[in-house]
């Protein structure tokens, strides 16, 4: 929550930034890929610390796999905290700055939450060993045939 709050929190500021130059979508689009590699990154340092990530790749450690699976989840999110800022540009044509961040943080809260269940139970899923079922093995009853052949 920490790791992914914060890099919510940066890339609020910066979308807010950025949408002073350039179109909302194409400013949220642009800090989206940013800011997804970098907590993809976070997230397989030290959130997730997915074992099964390859060491010693520099900069970035995480697979190609990792970090397109986690694309997917941005991908999604970007499309939730669009629409939301869109909708609420459809209701009020100008609303203060504060209005918009509050309907940004708010549908980027709701998709962090999805995007990391979706990291934890798909991309990240270490697929740990499960310990063997515990069999018992219980007495069985004889049979009628069996009873009705010993009294014979």
């Amino acid at each position: 929550m920490v790791l992914g709050g914060g890099v919510g929190l940066a890339s609020s500021a910066a979308v807010a930034l950025l949408a002073v130059f350039l179109p909302f979508a194409l400013a949220n689009a642009l800090i989206a890929v940013v800011s997804t590699v970098l907590a993809t990154e976070l997230h397989a340092r030290f959130t997730f610390a997915s074992e099964q990530r390859p060491a010693g790749r520099g900069l970035l450690r995480c697979g190609l796999r990792h970090h397109l699976q986690s694309a997917g989840t941005a991908t999604a999110a970007f499309a939730v905290t669009t629409l939301a800022v869109l909708v609420l540009h459809a209701f009020d044509s100008t609303p203060g700055l504060a209005v918009e961040q509050t309907v940004y943080l708010s549908a980027s809260a709701l998709a962090g939450i999805g995007r990391f269940l979706a990291l934890r139970l798909y991309v990240f899923a270490t697929g740990r060993e499960r310990p063997a079922p515990v069999t018992v093995a219980l007495p069985t009853s004889p049979t009628r045939r069996d009873l009705l052949t010993t009294a014979s």
